[in-house]
């Protein structure tokens, strides 16, 4: 009876490890969330922002197939290199920080393709406006770094409509270009510490 007992919480065990989250933090010093907009459709304006924080959590040390991906971004960290524009992107013609502090990415699905190749499905809010898009995520590997800590590597990318957030800002030039193109293009590089 005892013998039957400790066998079957042996498997029980060994099935709950089996399963046991492997989780995965953002290093804010190797990682970067870079947006770029066409301005005055001629020329491609650059910004990203510093503070975040992310997590990636997975059921193996290897393979994220299924990996739960999570990013909360504050808004008020956006940088353009110019505090005129910056100082403009934080009002209500854009992210409304006082409003809406935070902007967030929840995975719905993350789905190896082929090779290094995955897609990511999750869900984009930005100023209290979520939409679902699609990232084309490129895996860069893990290794065992210098001081012993296990990292992983991403790049995704993606692109999406701001006014489809309410990030309305739409002075048009008479031409009928927009001074800032709705089309903004994201990407994130990330480099991931095992906890």
């Amino acid at each position: 009876m005892k013998k039957g007992f400790f066998f079957t919480a042996l498997l029980v065990l060994a099935s709950i490890a089996s399963f046991a989250q492997v989780k995965w933090n953002a290093d804010p010093a190797h990682t970067s969330i870079i947006f770029g907009v066409k301005h005055l459709g001629l020329s491609y304006v650059q910004g990203h922002f510093n503070k975040f924080n992310g997590t990636i959590e997975t059921t193996d040390s290897t393979n994220f197939q299924n990996g739960k991906v999570d990013f909360t971004v504050d808004a008020s960290s956006i940088s353009t290199g110019v505090d005129q524009r910056d100082g403009h992107l934080k009002t209500d013609d854009f992210f409304n920080v006082a409003e809406y502090p935070a902007i967030t990415l929840k995975s719905v699905s993350l789905k190896k393709v082929a090779g290094n190749k995955y897609l990511l499905l999750a869900d984009l809010t930005i100023r209290n406006t979520t939409k679902r898009v699609t990232f084309d995520v490129t895996y860069n590997g893990v290794i065992k770094d210098p001081w012993g800590l296990r990292r992983a590597g991403f790049t995704a990318k993606t692109t999406i409509n701001r006014l489809d957030f309410g990030v309305k800002y739409a002075d048009k030039l008479p031409s009928g270009v927009y001074a800032v193109a709705p089309t903004v293009d994201i990407t994130v590089n990330v480099e991931a510490v095992k906890q």
